[in-house]
């Protein structure tokens, strides 16, 4: 890519909104599930609903990392940091997400705990060496994207030798999500969540390539486009999909071919398997527990395992009753349906993590999708 103005041309996006009109049949509708936040703020910031023709509906999916972080976990961070005393450092967005008894990690800072917003892991591993009487735990979040630096900064701490350096690992599996979504009772069974194809995820296809999304073209045969996150990007790949349903194809088809291959980045790949190893089970915020969705430290690196180094215990906490953000992270409902949205659930002051990342569903929509909705 040579300037993201290429990709922003709003000639060329008239001209792939008339072809997506021309080529969706008008005597069906179509459902795809955009997965990736990203994906999600751009078609939101870029208005590409509104281009779209009123029998191709988009579906928000749980790729937001911080969305599907459960209170659990969070609970955990907290913990460490109120009663153990530690400095935690994590990504900006998570420590305003909301946890057990109105806290968060961000209000437990103002409480009094040593919690830093860092850019990288590579920033916490630079603390920890900094100050040595101090014991530091980064908070690792997120998907296939965000992983490999975590390996790289516990490769980097063993090699050191680093005795005040630990993760807390929170690392989540798209593919393992995708699997619950078609296996979950509102695609196969009530069908109230209609899916005829997914929008695949970009930052995490430079990592994991192509290649795992074709059991879902095969067994389930539903079509996946990767795509990037620039609006003529999403709305090629939409055009893509149309193409597929109606010539009766499921097929992983690559809309990203300038970043993404088939197989990713074998090397991100190894130095994650080095590193991390399968959990069991995991919750999900929205999806319950998942299996084999997760990713947990290996015995190799058990000295920088928080779980192991802290008397840490994970106990599942249900979300708040009048927040829809569960059932919004599953495709049921959109940011509107939820009694809270835009009311008593605002950026400033979020009741449900959607409303928390820019990424999140809830987020987006109040930011740039509200005022449409009121007119």
């Amino acid at each position: 890519m040579k300037y993201v103005d290429e990709f922003r041309d709003g000639r060329l996006a008239a001209g792939i909104a008339a072809a997506i009109a021309r080529e969706a049949d008008p005597a069906r509708t179509y459902s795809f599930m955009e997965f990736c936040g990203g994906h999600t703020h751009a078609i939101s910031r870029y208005g590409v609903t509104d281009l779209l023709p009123p029998n191709v509906r988009m579906i928000h999916g749980p790729g937001c990392p911080v969305c599907v972080l459960p209170i659990g976990r969070v609970d955990m961070a907290i913990e460490l940091v109120l009663q153990h005393g530690v400095t935690l450092c994590t990504y900006a967005d998570t420590v305003r997400v909301p946890a057990s008894g109105g806290l968060s990690l961000l209000k437990a800072k103002a409480g009094g705990g040593d919690v830093r917003m860092v850019y990288s892991a590579a920033d916490a591993l630079a603390l920890a060496r900094e100050q040595p009487g101090r014991q530091v735990v980064f908070f690792a979040i997120g998907f296939e994207t965000t992983t490999p630096p975590t390996a790289v900064v516990l490769r980097q701490a063993r090699a050191l030798g680093l005795e005040n350096f630990s993760v807390l690992c929170c690392h989540v599996l798209t593919p393992s999500a995708i699997a619950t979504i078609l296996e979950s009772p509102e695609v196969r069974r009530y069908g109230t969540v209609p899916i005829d194809g997914f929008v695949g995820p970009a930052h995490v296809s430079t990592v994991i390539g192509s290649r795992p999304y074709e059991f879902f073209a095969e067994e389930y045969r539903k079509p996946v486009v990767i795509a990037g996150f620039e609006p003529l990007d999403v709305m090629q790949a939409i055009l893509m999909l149309v193409r597929q349903v109606n010539d009766g194809r499921a097929e992983v088809e690559n809309e990203f071919s300038r970043a993404v291959d088939r197989d990713g980045n074998v090397k991100a790949q190894n130095l994650v398997a080095e590193a991390f190893e399968l959990r069991r089970e995991f919750e999900w915020r929205g999806l319950g527990i998942v299996p084999y969705s997760a990713l947990r430290i290996r015995e190799a690196y058990a000295a920088f395992d928080a779980e192991r180094r802290f008397p840490l215990a994970y106990r599942a906490v249900a979300d708040n009753k009048a927040c829809e953000c569960g059932a919004i992270l599953r495709g049921v409902k959109r940011p509107w349906d939820c009694k809270l949205f835009g009311t008593v659930c605002t950026p400033e002051n979020p009741m449900g993590s959607c409303m928390v990342s820019s990424e999140g569903a809830c987020a987006a929509h109040y930011t740039y999708g509200r005022y449409r909705n009121a007119a």
